[in-house]
């Protein structure tokens, strides 16, 4: 952890860069949905310099020094067992104290050694349970860290990372290039659809289908530098959940008869999570929810999650020393 004065002083200025219409939207907000547990939550949100980063490494660039120098700088395995679903090619290395290890830059030819990311990203691809030969659906791929988690977990038979945005797009495509090698990327369909469609056009489809929605991600949100834009942004908040019933919705069409389906976002907004699940599993009788709390018990030496929901659902809310999420997982199954 920072020493006290350090913490305060770099606290002060930080102050200053959080944007006061997202916070109290929030305060508002949070309060209500979270009770107690919002007051520990925000100080880690509002707190950049308390945040941490996981090391998730590239099994198509293996690299023995650089695990050899992640255990000498007090990082460790995030996952060790336990997991219902936790292939031996998946290593992600953790530490309980903040501070961003250096990223690669993209060279055209050559594979990155590790992607930097939210522990807690990772997530939503163990809940998913991806094998060797299945067809899976990233439905809204960028930048594409979940696509890399997947491809460390598995092979699959096809694999079809869509995003809509034409920049985010683009990003998606440097990632894949980025870390995964020629002849497996030729077996990699990335498109710009619209997310809301796929369903329709390609039905039944897909043995898995990831949902990492759009959403309102609240730790981006709190420093937006244009007060305007953040007015904007809590204006169309409430426009958000009907675009992820609509892509999840979307997601039901492309699944094929028990399929599973993963849905989740970076916010703590029931609104955008329970609220999202519920209305599917009231609207579309061909659905039904998977219990994920074993997963959940077996990180929860990890990640702090929110106590009250349901069997099918996680939020991890961040704290200090375990700065992880926000981060929303739900299940679900086509029947």
């Amino acid at each position: 952890f920072l020493s006290p004065k350090l913490e305060s002083k770099t606290k002060g200025k930080l102050q200053k860069q959080i944007c006061r219409v997202i916070l109290d939207h929030f305060d508002k907000q949070y309060t209500a949905e979270l009770g107690n547990a919002w007051s520990s939550v925000r100080d880690v949100l509002t707190s950049p310099l308390c945040w941490q980063h996981s090391i998730l490494l590239n099994r198509f660039s293996p690299c023995t020094e650089l695990e050899n120098s992640l255990c000498v700088q007090g990082y460790h395995p995030a996952f060790q067992g336990g997991l219902p679903y936790l292939p031996a090619a998946l290593k992600c290395y953790i530490r309980r104290t903040p501070g961003r290890f250096p990223a690669q830059k993209h060279q055209a030819g050559k594979l990155k050694e590790y992607y930097l990311l939210n522990a807690a990203s990772l997530l939503p691809v163990l809940a998913l349970e991806v094998k060797d030969g299945e067809n899976v659906l990233d439905l809204c791929a960028a930048p594409g860290g979940k696509s890399v988690a997947v491809l460390q977990c598995a092979c699959p038979g096809q694999f079809h990372c869509n995003e809509y945005d034409d920049l985010r797009a683009r990003w998606l495509e440097e990632t894949i290039e980025s870390f995964i090698p020629r002849p497996l990327i030729n077996s990699i369909m990335v498109s710009k659809l619209d997310g809301r469609h796929i369903g329709d056009l390609k039905p039944e489809l897909y043995d898995k289908v990831l949902v990492d929605t759009p959403c309102s991600n609240d730790r981006s949100w709190l420093f937006s530098s244009d007060i305007h834009q953040a007015t904007l942004r809590v204006i169309q908040r409430k426009e958000l959940s009907c675009l992820q019933f609509q892509l999840l919705r979307s997601a039901i069409k492309a699944l094929r008869p028990g399929g599973s389906l993963v849905y989740s976002t970076c916010t703590l907004s029931k609104a955008e999570n329970s609220d999202v699940i519920n209305l599917i599993l009231n609207s579309c009788s061909n659905v039904m929810p998977v219990d994920i709390s074993e997963m959940g018990r077996a990180v929860s030496q990890e990640f702090t999650f929110l106590d009250g929901l349901q069997q099918h659902e996680l939020l991890v809310l961040p704290e200090r020393g375990r700065a992880w999420g926000p981060m929303y997982v739900a299940k679900l199954k086509k029947i």
